[in-house]
Order: structure tokens, then sequence, then C-alpha cells
């Protein structure tokens, strides 16, 4: 009977032993991106599939990995503990992943994983290139200029830095001496448009922009829009904070509020208006950062801003001013109980753009990316403007694959873009420097 006992203690012993140990040499699968049941993938940018395992792994040949019941045909391979699956994905369709037992294993022994199914759902979207331009008649240059942002968009970023306010390229020449290459856009800002002409100051002197152009340079526009800090005041602001402007009276006709913006369109619709007689487009920012509140054109909510910005495109319309390509700025607060209360519209906007700043995970950068997209599926979408944030590389093999990047000027320090941080940017041959620019003329 003792005898019967002590066997029978072995075999449970053995039964609950073997089975710790045969748990703790099993290959685990640990996430994908996409998520399993995820509900809204993007099928512009998604373009491999991405399984995490807890040790690094070999793949079988055949792997038998099938989608939707097809076998995968397109690139697989392994890096680490991630097995990658090329993919292209349609719009709104389900999809499930299957990746067969035992066809999976780990680099180190023999231990192999089970299988692993994962299901996800694409979003609904619209290829970027079925959206024209949204001025009438865009100029041939602006057509080059968006075509050449179309035809990049998910493949490779464009590099660009925003110039010291006067009027100059200064910030993209330090970017030469620290890398040798030139970022191939330049941000210039109409900031001082009510001292010009003047002798440190004029716009009226196209030549920077039209060297840069004609150097197969990018060119872009802002425009941090200066009033009155109080009536009949000779001190001007563009802060919140620094005047009394009132944006709700700026859309009213007959105002002296309206009568200052109208006078303010019409002097900058003039120097816009040079630029295009040199055949250079624009990629033209204004009323960045709205919803922020901390500009005098985001202080009284969505409507008067938007009213403002389809003043403003209206006039530049009738002035035919069509070398524009139009940006929207986005802010946090542009979602309002759900609805998009901020944004004016696809027939005003071909472009949605990101000011980021001190975030420095990849991870972060993404989140903000794919935020944009999911709002707006059939827009290119930009790093408009950054600053301390993760590097380009990181950015882009996370998934955030900007149309382009800017980092804000700091001739003092540099503290938005080090030197090191534009070499590792330039180092990826993802990014597009001036040297590789064609002429979009």
């Amino acid at each position: 009977m003792r005898h019967k006992i002590f066997l029978l203690s072995l075999l449970f012993l053995c039964l609950f032993s073997c089975g710790d140990k045969e748990e703790e040499n099993t290959l685990k699968w640990l996430s994908s991106v996409p998520e399993d049941n995820a509900k809204a993938v993007s099928s512009l940018t998604t373009g491999e599939i991405v399984l995490t395992y807890d040790r690094e792994i070999v793949i079988a040949t055949p792997h038998g990995i099938t989608l939707n019941g097809s076998a995968v045909t397109t690139k697989v391979a392994v890096s680490g503990k991630d097995l990658k699956i090329a993919v292209q994905l349609a719009s709104e369709t389900s999809y499930q992943l299957i990746v067969p037992a035992k066809k999976v294993q780990a680099r180190t022994d023999a231990v192999q994983a089970g299988e692993v199914k994962i299901s996800f759902q694409t979003q609904k979207e619209y290829p970027v290139e079925e959206f024209p331009l949204v001025v009438k008649n865009p100029s041939p240059e602006a057509v080059n200029l968006y075509n050449f942002l179309k035809e990049n968009y998910g493949k490779k970023i464009i590099s660009g830095m925003m110039a010291n306010v006067n009027w100059n390229i200064s910030e993209t020449e330090w970017v030469y001496q620290q890398t040798g290459k030139y970022p191939a856009l330049n941000g210039f800002d109409y900031i001082h448009l009510m001292y010009s002409p003047a002798n440190w100051i004029d716009y009226g002197n196209t030549q920077v922009v039209e060297n840069w152009w004609n150097n197969h340079g990018i060119v872009a526009g802002m425009w941090h829009w200066n009033v009155p800090q109080s009536k009949d005041s000779g001190n001007y602001a563009f802060y919140t904070t620094d005047t009394s402007f009132d944006i709700r009276e700026a859309v009213k006709e007959g105002t002296y509020e309206n009568g200052v913006v109208k006078a303010d369109l019409e002097k900058i619709a003039g120097y816009l208006l040079l630029l295009k007689n040199k055949n250079i487009p624009v990629l033209w920012r204004p009323l960045h950062e709205a919803a922020g509140g901390w500009f005098w054109w985001g202080a009284k909510g969505p409507e008067p801003c938007k009213a403002l910005w389809k003043m403003m495109f209206d006039y530049f319309e009738e002035r035919e001013l069509n070398n524009l390509i139009w940006i929207w700025t986005v802010e946090p607060k542009d979602i309002v109980g759900g609805t998009n209360v901020w944004y004016p519209g696809d027939e005003y906007v071909d472009i949605i753009g990101r000011d980021a700043y001190n975030t420095t995970t990849a991870k972060g950068m993404l989140d903000e990316y794919n935020m944009l997209k999911t709002r707006y599926p059939d827009k290119l979408i930009t790093l408009s403007e950054c600053g301390n944030v993760a590097g380009i590389t990181e950015q882009w093999d996370a998934g955030a694959t900007w149309s382009w990047f800017m980092p804000w000027y700091d001739p003092t320090n540099h503290s938005h873009a080090s030197a090191a941080w534009w070499k590792a940017a330039f180092d990826n041959d993802k990014v597009i420097s001036r040297d590789q620019m064609p002429s979009l003329k």
C-alpha cells in the first residue's frame, strides 16, 4: 500500500513539475501592431504588421502565414523579438492574420510558439491624390509642389527649418554648417508686416526667397499677425494678453477692427503677389495654433476665427493668389464635445499641421500623428513646428510618417534641434535635404 502511495505521489509531482517546466519553456506572443481587435487602423500608413514575442525568434520556411485566409506572399522578416509582415491593406475592411503553431521558434533553443490570431478593422479613408488644391486654378508650380508632397508622403519626409524672423535663411545656414546639408524647406514669417518696408525689414525685397526657390528649396510662409494693442495705439502685439483687439469685431463690417484687418490683408496680399509673379508657390499657414487661445485670433472661440480664415481665403481668391497651399494647424482644443468645431472645412484647407514641443518619446509623437490621421484621413499630415522632440528616425520607425518637419529657430542655443539631432536626421535615407530636391518649376 505504501508503495502504491509513493508511486502516485511521484506521478502527481511529475505532472505538476513537468507542466511548470513546459510553461516556462513556452515561447510567448506578447503584443502586436496593430493591436488585436483594433477598430480604426489606417490603410494608408500601415505597411506592416508586427508581432512581438518574449524572446528573440526565427521563422520557419515555408511560414504558412495567412491574411483573411490567403497565403501571405509579401516580405516576412525577423528583427530580434519582432516578426514583421509586410501588408497592403484596403479601406473599411476587416482582417484576420494567422501565424500557425510551431512556425515561430526561439532563436537559442527549440521552443516553439503556438498559433497566433489577431483581428483588426481599417477605417474609411480617401487617398490624398483624389483631392485637388482648394484654390481656384492653382499655379503650375503649386500643383508641382503639392504633387511632390503627395508622391513622397509615407515614403520619405522633407526636412525644414524655421527662419529667424528678420527675413533670412540664417538658421538653415547654421544647419548646413553643422551637417553639410541644407534642409529642403525654409519657413518665413511676416511678423513685421506693420513696419515693412523699412531699412531693416522689407518684404518687398524678395531676393532671399527667390534664391531659396531657385536652389530647389521649398518656401513656407506664416504670419504672427500683429495688431494694435488698443485703438489708436502705435504699439503692436499678437498675444491675447497684450492686446484688447477683438476678433469678433474684426469680422463685422464697418468696425475699427474690421478696418485694421482689411488693411493688413491688402498689404500682405500685395507681398504674396510678388512671390506669385515670380512663380514661387508658398506653403501658407496663417492663424496657427488658434484653439490654444494665446493668440488674439483664437481668443474668442471658434466661430470668429473660422470667419476670419474664410475672409482671408475669399479675399486672396479675389486677388488671384493661386500660388498658395493652405495649412490648418491643429490644437487639442479643436474638439469640443466630440465635434471638430474649430476646423474651417475641407474646402478651405489642403494640409493639416501640428506644432509639437517637448514630446521626447517616439510613442508620444506617434500618438500625435495617429490622432491627426484618424481625424483627417483625406489630408496630408505635417509636423509644422517642433522643438525638443524625439529624433526623426525614431518617429518614422514608430509610424509617424509626417510630410515634413520644421524645428523652430533658436539662434542662441539651438535648444529646439541641436547639431546632433540634425546629424541623426540626415543620417536617415528617408529624410530629404535640399540637395535631393528636384526642380518644381
